[in-house]
């Protein structure tokens, strides 16, 4: 197969577009939610996310979406969604097809992106399968609860599909198959991080060559159907972001790179956006081969929102970051899932982020990522697999050496060439108080006089000058060329009144041009 073309960004879409009017939703309304945050953009290829685990088209292989319960809905939204799809296809048209055609009116490649173990099933448990009322359920998992996961796996996940069952690959192989001999996609997306939960937890890295097997199942069928065709039939994968935490989920990528089961491979983080994914590692391991490497945003940030800059800045800016840093790393072009957007709001980046040259001299934060495990409530447990290099919330404990925790911050401006307005770097501490003496070093010299500014954009009243969380800030100059730097911050002695840890929540680099 030929190397895929450049794309600069790859747009997943959900299918959220068929709940954005109002029932019945003509073909047009739908197209117009679909394509406008893409036209005019970086955008240079769609990934169209088909469905989950029923057809959204008159399927061989597939229950019908709606089916399960005669089209009774458990949600306004779900009614909205489900009954627009049904009523276009009831009429005859054909959403796929029309969501290809239209990309392909404006110079996009459309994929269909195939989830292969999608679970919103909000935490349900086997037993909980047959009272449970939900749209995406399907009779073959009310019928077969000896095939999905159950107390193998993280507790909000029972229900996913077990992958070393092998009717569960045949099942995900024919619904494959039926998508892509259906339409004339550019190619096929086998999404395994939406939900990253697909073996046994204590087996899935020796169970590897069972997902390995789907993979090469997939490309056989779609190297016959390129050839069928006369034209390329591209296969992408998203993957988790590090190699370490693909072997243990249970993607075999080393085998995947080196027999050709993948054309495009997108590490991404499973539960929000990974900052901290290892581009270099993938690059490296597709280096001289036909294969191209997009890593991934999710649809928002992990952190906590601490400010200063009100949300919608800084999400842009350490998204610039973000993406600056993945191109230095290698990558291909930048891919973008849960970006839900109208034609205005994600625009700015989706014309930045394709291109470090269109990144050069933009404002951009460099932070710390941010590690922390959702153990209780919704989504409890997805967090697992993402941000292993977490380096903060750490807490600052003396130590008999003088040492402290050191933070990384690869930085991808290349200042020489643009020199900012500012630079500075910051760092949050929660529980700081004046005399509390703590030691910052920017690339192993000291920092001293910080301007300080507390956290009280929590402040309801505005009525506080004093919060129990401040920045200390520090104007540095800028880094020469691109590269890694030091931050390290030391606790070299707390205020005696005060005995809670003082936690190292944010470590950023501001750069304001």
């Amino acid at each position: 197969m030929p190397t895929p073309p450049k794309y600069r960004v790859i747009y997943n879409w959900d299918g959220a577009p068929h709940g954005y009017s109002e029932s019945p939703q003509s073909v047009s309304a739908f197209l117009e939610k679909a394509y406008a945050p893409l036209e005019d953009t970086q955008v240079g290829a769609h990934f169209w996310c088909i469905g989950e685990h029923a057809a959204r088209w008159q399927s061989n292989v597939l229950e019908q979406l709606g089916d399960i319960h005669s089209r009774r809905y458990e949600s306004a939204q779900s009614y909205t969604h489900t009954e627009n799809i049904r009523q276009m296809v009831e009429r005859g048209e054909d959403p796929q097809q029309a969501i290809i055609d239209r990309g392909h009116q404006l110079g996009m490649h459309v994929y269909a992106s195939v989830r292969m173990n999608d679970n919103h099933f909000s935490g349900a448990q086997i037993a909980d399968l047959e009272t449970l009322h939900h749209t995406e359920l399907t009779q073959m998992r009310i019928e077969h609860p000896e095939w999905l996961l159950g107390d193998q796996t993280s507790e909000w996940f029972a229900l996913s599909w077990n992958f070393a069952v092998p009717e569960i690959r045949e099942h995900r192989y024919a619904h494959i198959k039926e998508i892509c001999e259906r339409y004339d996609w550019e190619g096929v997306e086998l999404d395994w991080q939406r939900h990253a939960f697909h073996l046994p937890a204590d087996e899935a890295y020796r169970f590897r060559y069972v997902l390995t097997d789907l993979q090469r199942a997939v490309r056989q069928m779609t190297d016959a159907l390129a050839q069928k065709r006369g034209k390329p039939f591209y296969l992408a994968a998203r993957v988790s972001g590090t190699l370490e935490m693909c072997r243990n989920i249970g993607y075999d990528i080393p085998t995947w790179v080196n027999e050709g089961l993948v054309d495009i491979l997108i590490p991404a983080g499973g539960a929000a956006t990974d900052p901290s994914l290892d581009v270099a590692a993938f690059v490296e391991l597709c280096q001289d081969k036909p294969i191209t490497v997009y890593p991934g945003f999710d649809g928002g940030l992990p952190d906590p929102f601490v400010g200063p800059e009100d949300t919608e800045t800084k999400d842009r800016m350490r998204t610039r970051a973000i993406a600056s840093r993945y191109h230095s790393a290698g990558a291909d072009g930048i891919y973008v899932f849960n970006w839900h957007a109208n034609r205005d709001s994600r625009r700015e980046l989706l014309s930045q982020i394709g291109s470090p040259d269109t990144l050069q001299g933009t404002d951009k934060i460099y932070a710390a990522t941010h590690r922390f495990l959702q153990e209780t409530g919704e989504w409890r447990g997805a967090y697992r697999n993402d941000r292993l290099w977490g380096e903060v919330p750490v807490a600052l404990k003396q130590t008999l050496t003088g040492e402290g925790p050191t933070i990384i911050l690869n930085v991808a401006d290349d200042f020489s060439d643009n020199l900012p307005e500012q630079v500075e770097l910051r760092v949050r501490l929660d529980q700081w108080v004046r005399g509390d003496m703590v030691r910052v070093s920017w690339d192993g010299i000291a920092l001293d006089a910080p301007t300080i500014r507390y956290c009280t954009i929590n402040d309801p009243h505005h009525i506080s000058d004093v919060s129990g969380a401040a920045w200390l800030c520090f104007d540095v100059d800028p880094p020469p060329g691109t590269g890694s730097h030091e931050v390290k911050v030391v606790l070299e002695e707390r205020h005696p009144k005060v005995s809670s840890d003082i936690v190292l929540t944010d470590v950023e680099l501001v750069v304001r041009f």
